[in-house]
């Protein structure tokens, strides 16, 4: 039997372990930590209590007219009269079957795909998201063909553009963001310079510049019997200047690479497509996941420029609403909730990439 007398006989005092422990490392380490922890209770004590009141305690949530809110505190009336129009935009009521079949079930099915399959399967399913998954997605909200009612463009707005512009984005940046990365630290000169060349203009210019262009610009240099959709436009846009900024994310993880990686692929007799996609992209990109996370987060947030050529984003189309004179002065409603909406996919994006770092890195010794 073990002799466990060198165990102490009672517990460690409470300075050593437990919560007092904790506040004093914390937050009461030293004079300018107790400071500091003072302001920020204080801060809380201002902020908290009067938003608590304003948005729960004296919120308003039946009724269906602002005439209903007159209780002083947030009119949440409105936003559940005009949820419809800030989810779908002009979207028909009818049709809008189309936008929850692929928002909530043949996107989630790709990305599980992509997720959880193995070899041919992932092959498969990643041919799928690039060049079957856009154009599908592009005539069933669109229609005109297979007996689908046609819906324009214009009509398209609210949370579901932002999704389509977004996702738009997000499935053509990284793949296009990877060629450029290997274009740039190819050892043939003129791809290198073609690539160089792309990444520094794209980036150079802010993303308003580009969806002007895209708008105006961009027609007078096609035949007259040329017509690209307005919303196309503004998606090969935001694809190409999102692609710019993934590439030198990418070409970062590359240089992360130790040289030997190179080396031992060489000596396995690798070729140079072999090697990047079985020894250096997976550890390049598995490096980079925060980064990659960091450009698709701002560009799911910079969807919001769409609204300079017209087309009413979700933060563009809850402006619009808090400017009807049935709704004057609960604006700040409206753009209190477009700010949790974001807040809550972006955290979802971050958790989501925290989870595939997690599962993709292996556990250190």
């Amino acid at each position: 039997m073990s002799d466990f007398s060198y165990l102490p006989d009672r517990a460690p005092p409470a300075s050593e372990f437990g919560l007092w422990c904790w506040l004093r490392r914390n937050l009461f380490a030293s004079p300018l930590h107790v400071c500091l922890t003072l302001l920020a209770l204080y801060l809380l004590y201002r902020i908290l209590p009067p938003l608590f009141l304003w948005a729960v305690w004296h919120a308003d949530l039946r009724g269906t007219t602002a005439a209903d809110c007159q209780s002083g505190g947030a009119c949440w009336v409105f936003i559940k009269m005009r949820l419809a129009q800030f989810l779908y935009g002009f979207y028909p009521e009818a049709e809008r079957w189309r936008v929850w079949l692929l928002f909530l079930g043949i996107v989630p099915a790709t990305f599980a795909a992509l997720w959880r399959g193995r070899g041919r399967a992932r092959l498969w399913a990643l041919v799928f998201t690039l060049f079957i998954l856009p154009p599908l997605s592009w005539f069933l909200l669109r229609g005109g063909v297979l007996g689908l009612p046609p819906v324009r463009s214009n009509q398209w707005g609210g949370m579901m553009l932002t999704l389509v512009v977004a996702s738009a984005g997000l499935v053509f940046a990284l793949p296009l963001g990877i060629l450029l990365a290997l274009g740039r630290t190819s050892n043939l000169p003129v791809l290198r310079a073609c690539c160089t060349v792309f990444i520094e203009l794209w980036r150079g210019v802010p993303l308003v510049t580009v969806l002007f262009m895209a708008n105006v610009m961009l027609p007078l240099f096609l035949p007259p019997h040329i017509h690209v959709d307005n919303l196309l436009r503004a998606l090969i846009g935001v694809a190409l200047f999102a692609s710019a900024y993934m590439a030198e994310v990418v070409r970062g993880g590359l240089q992360a690479i130790p040289r030997g990686q190179y080396e031992a692929a060489d000596s396995l007799g690798l070729g140079y497509a072999a090697k990047m996609r079985l020894v250096i992209l997976p550890q390049a990109l598995t490096t980079v996941i925060p980064g990659i996370t960091n450009t698709f987060v701002g560009l799911f947030k910079d969807t919001t420029l769409v609204s300079i050529i017209g087309l009413y984003d979700f933060l563009g189309i809850v402006h619009s609403a808090g400017q009807d004179p049935a709704w004057l002065g609960h604006s700040m409603e409206g753009y209190a909730f477009c700010a949790l909406v974001y807040f809550l996919l972006c955290y979802g994006m971050s958790h989501t990439s925290y989870r595939i770092e997690r599962h993709f890195t292996p556990e250190r010794p």
